[in-house]
């Protein structure tokens, strides 16, 4: 376990093309679920295991992202969208800590009701990529039947072990950017790399888990917290 508990970078510069008309004049990550932003549900979960540290990129009404923290938080604003991967990369000198925590902000489990991220600590090893998975059975608002499997060995495999969703946490080296390319990339091509070389881990979840991707998904969180 490190010394601290490790950083938190939120990604939160999308465009939110399929929340649209909510995202015409609300960036996706202040979007509220429940009378809460999708941001700060994400925060409280990190919070709720011991983070302190976080840092944000920002694009799409960037300066409402900024206003909303007033400047409580390190925002990297992006003038040119770099989707998930060059958004971190451009942002790792505003990270601390290696390895860091990556949160997608349109997903989100109740804060308190599990400590995954501890988990992803533990289990997490020099040079390996760790993903929060969770089973199909527990995901509200997402429209696929899974994205990869876990192994017993807790190994992400294409096609041995229980199916699982990508629950959008990562936690991850800087090195793994060591090779990327400068501008826009995703994410994915890290997880795909890191695949290839056996050395992408996963954790499953142990709680509801809600992801806010378009106005119906938004409407089924909504129903299920309040249930």
């Amino acid at each position: 376990m490190p010394s601290r508990f490790p950083d938190i970078m939120l990604l939160a510069a999308g465009l939110g093309r399929r929340l649209r008309p909510l995202t015409d004049s609300t960036p996706k990550p202040l979007i509220r679920v429940g009378g809460i932003p999708l941001i700060e549900r994400v925060m409280a979960s990190a919070r709720a295991e011991g983070a302190t540290r976080f840092t944000a990129n920002a694009h799409h009404h960037a300066d409402q992202v900024l206003a909303h923290f007033a400047g409580l938080l390190k925002v990297n604003r992006e003038d040119v969208l770099l989707d998930t991967g060059g958004g971190v990369k451009a942002a790792l000198t505003m990270v601390h800590s290696d390895p860091f925590f990556v949160m997608n902000t349109d997903a989100f489990w109740p804060a308190g009701i599990d400590r995954p991220l501890a988990r992803m600590i533990e289990r997490h090893e020099p040079g390996s990529i760790t993903l929060l998975c969770v089973q199909p059975h527990r995901a509200t608002g997402f429209g696929r039947s899974h994205d990869f499997c876990l192994a017993p060995s807790g190994e992400i495999t294409p096609d041995y072990g229980a199916p699982v969703i990508y629950a959008g946490v990562v936690l991850m080296g800087k090195s793994a950017f060591a090779n990327t390319p400068e501008g826009p990339f995703s994410l994915l091509t890290l997880f795909e790399a890191a695949q290839a070389r056996e050395t992408l881990r996963g954790v499953m979840l142990d709680a509801p888990w809600y992801h806010v991707g378009d106005p119906k998904a938004l409407t089924e969180a909504e129903q299920a917290l309040s249930a």
